[in-house]
């Protein structure tokens, strides 16, 4: 298993994956990717040079936990989503192919513009697993229970292992 990331050159953090975690990076960001479709804007040349797009939020779970409601009021909401959620999604999608382009087996350099790309991304394939698993605070307590037999163990696994390298990246970066 990885060792989690470490400061680099000039800002940059190193690490070294295997081809196994590789191949399930790329397999988590590729389905990231997959689900965020480039953000969507009017006919009106003018709302898409602005990237004005539509307000509704999605009712898909993972789409609602990653594009959350800006405010309460659901119209003040759907206002704020018009005018920011497809240039979110361009950049979510962006960081998703940062971290797919430079995930390899092996000793991976990071520069610090990729790492942080890799950090929005992996938050991004957390978010998404942990919505998806319906992660509570009591994850941990959650994993340490199951056995290795627990059809749902791989996954949780999966979910712990990516907030460890969200986790060594932060701390390579801070």
């Amino acid at each position: 298993m990885s060792s989690g990331f470490k400061r680099g050159r000039k800002g940059g953090v190193i690490t070294v994956f295997d081809a196994a975690e590789v191949s399930i990076l790329r397999s988590l960001v590729s389905q990231i990717l997959g689900l965020i479709e480039p953000g969507e804007t009017g006919d009106d040349p003018l709302e898409r040079a602005l990237g004005i797009g539509p307000s509704e939020q999605s009712a898909d779970p993972v789409l609602a936990r990653l594009f959350p409601s800006a405010y309460e009021d659901a119209e003040q909401s759907a206002e704020f989503r018009r005018y920011t959620e497809a240039t979110l999604r361009d950049g979510k999608r962006a960081d998703a192919q940062t971290m797919l382009d430079s995930a390899e087996p092996g000793r991976v350099e990071l520069t610090q513009e990729q790492a942080q790309a890799w950090m929005r991304a992996l938050n991004d394939v957390r978010l998404a697993l942990g919505t998806r698993l319906e992660v509570t605070e009591e994850v941990h307590d959650e994993i340490a229970k199951m056995t290795e037999d627990d059809p749902r163990y791989p996954a949780y696994v999966t979910y712990d292992w990516l907030t460890y390298l969200q986790d060594t990246l932060v701390r390579a970066l801070w």
